[in-house]
């Protein structure tokens, strides 16, 4: 749940539109998107209606390329890690509270931004793996499509055949050829994962706020969980 937190990093500026429009740079087509100067955030694909072109503080306006590529990155890096964290709190709380590190039924361990508590607790070298894990999803994320530090070159700066997000992982094969399919599908994701950042952010300060699960705030479900279980107090 530690990732939880970064979903609330979100650029309002990179909800940016699927128009497709004329290449203004010497930069090849990238999954289907052109690079245009002259479209709003040029013209990734993102945007849904009625909301449109969503960009309320103005923040795209004379962004650069590699500027908008790197707010699209974190967008859609940040999105994804937010639908995983929204799904997580709600199943592994009451009143489903399928826990795979746990035996829930033996005992409700509380919100999920009390679940590391307990990780710690059970097993208490949890930590050192995830951030192996973490550490190796991120180092493949940045070989991929980070320019290498060395020579002349900018922090976080982002290859030039590098499409914003596309790390190459797509084990069922899920990955549009069509590009009206692909930009579709990337907007797809894109919403959802704002929705999810913003749906987690909300979950997290409900639980920080009163310490109850969501559903059990909610009245849907039982209230079975006893703070003085936990093996940290606070």
């Amino acid at each position: 749940k530690l990732a939880v937190l970064a979903a609330r990093f979100g650029s309002a500026a990179a909800f940016a539109p699927s128009q497709q429009g004329r290449a203004s740079t010497s930069i090849n087509s990238l999954n289907g998107w052109v690079p245009d100067e002259s479209a709003f955030a040029w013209g990734l694909p993102g945007s849904l209606a009625p909301v449109g072109n969503f960009d309320p503080l103005g923040l795209s306006t004379g962004v650069d390329l590699g500027t908008m590529k790197k707010w699209r990155e974190a967008e859609a890096q940040h999105g994804r890690v937010a639908m995983l964290a929204a799904i997580g709190m709600l199943v592994t709380e009451e009143p489903i509270e399928y826990h795979p590190l746990f035996e829930a039924y033996n005992k409700d361990i509380g919100p999920a931004i009390r679940h590391l508590d307990e990780v710690r607790a059970v097993s208490p070298f949890f930590f050192e793996i995830l951030v192996l894990i973490i550490g190796g999803l991120e180092l493949n994320r940045a070989l991929k499509g980070f320019v290498a530090p060395e020579g002349d070159f900018g922090f976080q700066e982002l290859n030039e055949d590098y499409y914003p997000g596309d790390v190459g992982f797509d084990p069922l094969g899920l990955k549009p050829s069509d590009p009206e399919e692909f930009a579709t599908l990337a907007t797809k994701e894109l919403q959802n994962g704002r929705l999810a950042m913003l749906g987690a952010a909300g979950m997290i300060a409900q639980e920080l706020t009163n310490g109850e699960e969501i559903f059990v705030n909610l009245g849907i479900a039982q209230d079975r969980f006893d703070p003085s279980t936990l093996p940290v107090q606070f």
